[in-house]
């Protein structure tokens, strides 16, 4: 028996459209990292980009759950000295309300040029309107 492995011409890429609102901002980002990976193809293959594009929408009504969205603090550093900046999952959400299902997402794909890679295919929008309707995105059941 050999291991079979996708070769980048084999893979066909889908997309699909999720609603997060009302959804818990973790679930959904594990679920959504699974499917931009590609590991529910059965042609999934660890260093091949298999997965397909995802559209979230309504990503400023995604759930956060006990007190995260006054406790959680996201980090992020400007580039100079001392420019350390620190705001809380509520700033965020108010400021760019995507940055939130992103950085949840980012942090469960794999690090180097394949995980930027897969992080490309994924597209948040903060209301109900995107512009990927020629796309034909079929709706993710979570």
């Amino acid at each position: 028996m050999k291991t079979y492995h996708a070769k980048p011409t084999e893979v066909q890429r889908g997309w699909y459209i999720v609603d997060a609102d009302g959804k818990v901002l973790g679930r959904l980002a594990s679920r959504l990292a699974s499917v931009l990976r590609g590991k529910h193809k059965p042609i999934y293959s660890q260093h091949l980009d298999t997965g397909d594009f995802i559209v979230v929408i309504n990503a400023d009504k995604v759930k956060l759950t006990g007190r995260k969205e006054s406790q959680k603090i996201f980090f992020r550093h400007t580039g100079y000295p001392g420019g350390d900046r620190y705001s809380t999952a509520g700033e965020v959400r108010q400021k760019h309300p995507g940055r939130l299902i992103l950085h949840a997402v980012k942090g469960m794909l794999p690090r180097g040029p394949l995980g930027r890679q897969q992080l490309a295919k994924l597209k948040v929008y903060a209301g109900a309107d995107h512009p990927h309707q020629a796309q034909k995105p079929q709706p993710l059941t979570l």
